[in-house]
């Protein structure tokens, strides 16, 4: 049920929550009766208050450990940073538009025709073979951050988490 979220009695454990936060462990505070609710600024803190339902308990968790250990859905930006999880890797100015492509329709077949154009856009030509290049150097970099490039036979491609 943690998920790497630490669960702190607060205020009995506030050496512990001060431990967690240097050591950058998530937590969520759970306040005792009669206690002030402490004031939670770091992204990987959360308080609720006891006693609390298990599934509220559960969401707060599930909340935190997304905040503190990333993204479900990979995100591309201007410069040519791919983000997933709680890694990153640049990519090509080429990839880029390729890989907006890929984060737009996550988990979707991206057709081929529509890569092209991408590889068009950036190069302003298309070669029989640049866009099966730019797939493979993609392959490789974005494999580090546990993603990978299924080839969906006579339509095009699709982006996914690997399943590990």
């Amino acid at each position: 049920m943690s998920k790497g979220v630490k669960l702190i009695r607060w205020p009995i454990e506030a050496d512990t929550r001060n431990d967690c936060r240097k050591a950058g462990i998530p937590r969520l505070l759970v306040v005792e009766a009669g206690n002030d609710a402490p004031v939670c600024v770091d992204p990987t803190e959360d308080w609720i208050r006891a006693p609390a339902p298990r599934r509220d308990v559960e969401a707060r968790i599930q909340a935190l450990a997304q905040r503190a250990y990333g993204r479900k859905v990979p995100t591309v930006d201007s410069t040519g940073i791919l983000y997933f999880g709680t890694g990153s890797v640049a990519i090509s100015m080429t990839q880029i538009g390729i890989m907006e492509q890929f984060v737009t329709h996550y988990g979707e077949v991206v057709y081929r025709s529509e890569l092209e154009q991408q590889v068009v856009k950036a190069t302003g030509k298309i070669s029989r073979n640049a866009l099966d290049l730019q797939i493979m150097r993609l392959r490789r970099r974005i494999a580090v951050l546990g993603l990978s490039i299924q080839t969906v036979w006579g339509r095009g491609y699709l982006l996914e988490a690997d399943s590990a």
